[in-house]
Order: structure tokens, then sequence, then C-alpha cells
């Protein structure tokens, strides 16, 4: 039963997970950027939700349609002023430009918001739902605060899913991803698709840093943390694929959970690295992924 409870435990977290890393998959996809700004976006999204709860009482789970709006302004603005200079460059030159935005954002929060870990602690909690009320054989235990963030997180992959299926940006979107010069030559303009893009990577990683807020202590350098699972999820599920941000998200929690009790939860990012090595060796596409499909 042990087994079955951190199996439940994986699945809670890697939802989240897939909401972590959804945004970082489709700038990366769409724009070829390695956008090292995208743990900050989620570590500032979290301050966000964390300052609406403290001081105005708005629950993180209704602020999050709104960070992620603040989060799309910045990365909007962001991209038409700065990173849309060097679109064109080397994918060193695009991923120094966002490590030093980085930087900047780390900075500008150690300014604002010191470097005490925060959290938000929910007043009344949700509880738990014990499973062996209903089900006797079942003694398993869900957090509802882990069970509320999870569905939110995955309301909006299923979002960004909708938006790239059955919509004109959508489709625009999956028309430069797939060859920009052609989307050019059918009338798309590749420059506004860019900035909307990375502006829906920066709204997810706001949504998702508001969902995280009620589980994890929030402070300014966690970005980094959140990057590296970001960047595993990517490479584990097949780049620029939802389904795989999905897969991805999931199999690294479940890893992480069982990983946790095997060889203790200080070596959880350790041992995500060791699957990002092991599947650039064995499986470099990933698990959803289709080669030359970026």
């Amino acid at each position: 039963m042990l087994y079955l409870q951190i199996l439940v435990n994986g699945i809670l977290l890697g939802g989240l997970y897939a909401c972590i890393a959804a945004g970082f998959s489709l700038v990366w996809g769409v724009l070829n950027i390695i956008n090292v700004l995208h743990g900050s976006f989620i570590v500032l999204g979290a301050y966000l939700a964390f300052f609406a709860y403290t001081m105005a009482g708005v629950h993180p789970y209704v602020f999050a349609p709104f960070a992620a709006l603040l989060l799309f302004v910045l990365g909007y603005v962001l991209q038409l002023s700065i990173i849309n200079r060097v679109i064109e460059a080397p994918v060193l030159v695009t991923m120094t430009a966002t490590f030093g935005l980085t930087l900047l954002l780390d900075n500008l929060m150690l300014i604002a918001f010191k470097a005490d870990f925060r959290k938000v602690s929910l007043n009344p909690s949700l509880g738990i739902i014990d499973l062996s009320d209903t089900f006797p054989a079942l003694d398993i235990i869900v957090p509802v605060d882990r069970l509320a963030s999870m569905m939110f997180a995955l309301l909006f992959v299923l979002l960004l899913y909708w938006l790239l299926r059955h919509t004109a940006i959508g489709r625009a979107i999956v028309a430069v991803r797939m060859d920009r010069y052609a989307a050019v030559l059918m009338g798309v303009d590749a420059g506004k698709v860019f900035a909307l893009t990375f502006a829906l990577g920066a709204a997810l990683a706001g949504a998702a840093g508001a969902l995280l807020s009620p589980i994890f202590p929030i402070s300014p350098l966690a970005g980094t943390a959140y990057l590296g699972k970001a960047f595993v999820i990517c490479v584990l599920g097949g780049l620029g694929s939802v389904t795989g941000v999905l897969v991805g998200g999931l199999i690294l929690g479940i890893i992480e959970s069982f990983g946790a009790l095997f060889f203790g939860p200080e070596n959880s990012l350790t041992l995500s690295f060791t699957v990002l090595i092991l599947l650039l060796i064995f499986r470099p596409n990933g698990i959803m992924g289709k080669r030359g499909f970026v």
C-alpha cells in the first residue's frame, strides 16, 4: 500500500510539473530559444499569488488566471523590446540574453522580497481525502491542496492544447513552429507570433507559480530548480508536444516520488538530471517526440 500512496503522490506532482514545462516547451519549439528566464517567471507568479493572498485575501487558485495575465503582459513586452532583437541569432546568443534577464529579475526579486522563504498558508486548510473511508482496502491519503493544484494545472495545459488546435493564432503558432519561412510566405506575421508565443509561455509559468505557492516554499533563487525540471520534462516527453509535456511531467513526478523513497528527497534533482542524461544518450527525441519535428 505504501507504493500505491507514493504513486498517487507522484501523479499529483506530475500534473504540476506538466504546467511548469508547457510554456518552456512551447517557447523552445516555436522560437528555438532555451528560455532560461522561465524559472524566474514561475517564482514571480508564486510571489504575486503570495502577496495577493496575504494582503488582499485572494485565493491562489482564484488568482492564477490573473498571474497568467500579468506574466503574459511582461513576457510580451520583454520579447518585443529585447529578445526579438536577437531572435535570428544562434541559440547560444538567445540563451545568454535570457540568462542575463534571469539574473536581473532574480536580483530585483531579492531586493523587493528578500531571500527569506515564504509560503502561502491557506486558512482554513483544505484538508485531506482519506480514501479508506470509502474504500476500506485503500489506505491512501490525498492532500486536497495538491489535488486542486494538479487539476487547475492540467486545465491550463488543456487550454493551451485547445488554443493550438482550434484557434487562428494557435494554427499560426503551429505553422511558424513547423516552418517559419513558409508561414511568412502564407501571410503570417512571424514577429507577432513570436511575441504571443513567448507571452503564452510566460503566462503558463505565472499560473504554475500561483498553483505551486500553497504547496512549496517560495524563494527568489528557486527558479533554477524549476527550470531544470522543465528542461528534463521537455527532453523526456519530446520537444514542442503538449501531449509529451503531460506524459513527461507525470513520469518525472512518479520517478521523483519513488526516488525520494529509495534515495532520499534531497537527491530528487540529481535523479532528474540522471534521467535527462540517460534520455539524451538512448532516446534524444523523447518519448513522444518526432525526429525533425521542431
